[in-house]
């Protein structure tokens, strides 16, 4: 016999001789019908409901748990398809975003913008996040408290979404993602894994503004990336007779 048959069969049992027993006037124990109730679900699976990203938004609140609160104006939390194949993870909210509450919407943004669209997605298709939640003042670096007091509503975002592909944008996206301390530089241009999901780490769309001579080496990466999603890459360029 199925073993969970088996148990079921034998919560009824005793859910029937209990019933039976309180009927019948018996005395000397206790077995009100909120007892009942609780028999009722012995051995049933439980309810494993998804946690949303609405859920996650609504756990997250008025964040005060690090001290980037006291200067940011919004909580920048995330934005695209709840149900995205890929997911691109940045650093951390700039001014355009602190001010907007949406992230990658300023000149950084414009230029990640037209990275996706060469892939032949558009940012409709994605979903957009950031490490932490909060502007850091003046654009600094995140520091590790605060990377720490955020990064798990990055993870249960991730969760939620469950993507197929993350594309990692820079140094702290790639670092806190993949747990390694390796420089951006050594660790894009391959696959790597986080929670299950294949992360493409790669050049900050910032970075590539003040250093566009790396723009090649994102293209690679996104080719990479577009042939590990089956999306078609671009033709070859004949050359020039």
């Amino acid at each position: 016999m199925n073993r969970h048959r088996a148990v079921l069969e034998t919560i009824d049992e005793i859910e029937q001789t209990l019933r039976h027993l309180v009927q019948s006037g018996w005395s000397g124990f206790d077995c009100p019908q909120r007892s009942f109730a609780v028999m009722e679900n012995w051995g049933q699976a439980p309810v494993n409901r998804h946690e949303t990203l609405g859920d996650i938004r609504a756990d997250l609140g008025d964040c005060r748990r690090c001290k980037l609160w006291t200067k940011r104006k919004n909580i920048v939390f995330g934005t695209g398809d709840p149900d995205a194949r890929l997911v691109f993870v940045g650093e951390g909210p700039g001014y355009d975003e602190d001010q907007q509450g949406e992230p990658f919407v300023g000149a950084a943004g414009r230029l990640l913008t037209r990275i996706i669209e060469a892939t032949g997605l558009t940012r409709d298709q994605v979903y957009i996040c950031n490490i932490i939640k909060c502007r850091p003042p003046g654009n600094r670096n995140p520091e590790v408290d605060e990377i720490e007091t955020c990064s798990p509503f990055l993870k249960r975002q991730l969760k939620a979404i469950a993507p197929d592909f993350i594309c990692a944008l820079g140094t702290f996206a790639a670092q806190t993602l993949l747990e390694s301390h390796e420089s951006i530089s050594r660790l894009r241009g391959r696959l790597h894994d986080c929670m299950g999901i294949k992360v493409i780490p790669t050049y900050h769309p910032a970075y590539l503004l003040r250093h566009p001579e790396k723009k090649r080496d994102v293209w690679e990466d996104m080719k990479l990336l577009m042939q590990a999603m089956g999306l078609p890459l671009p033709p070859k360029k004949k050359p020039a007779p």
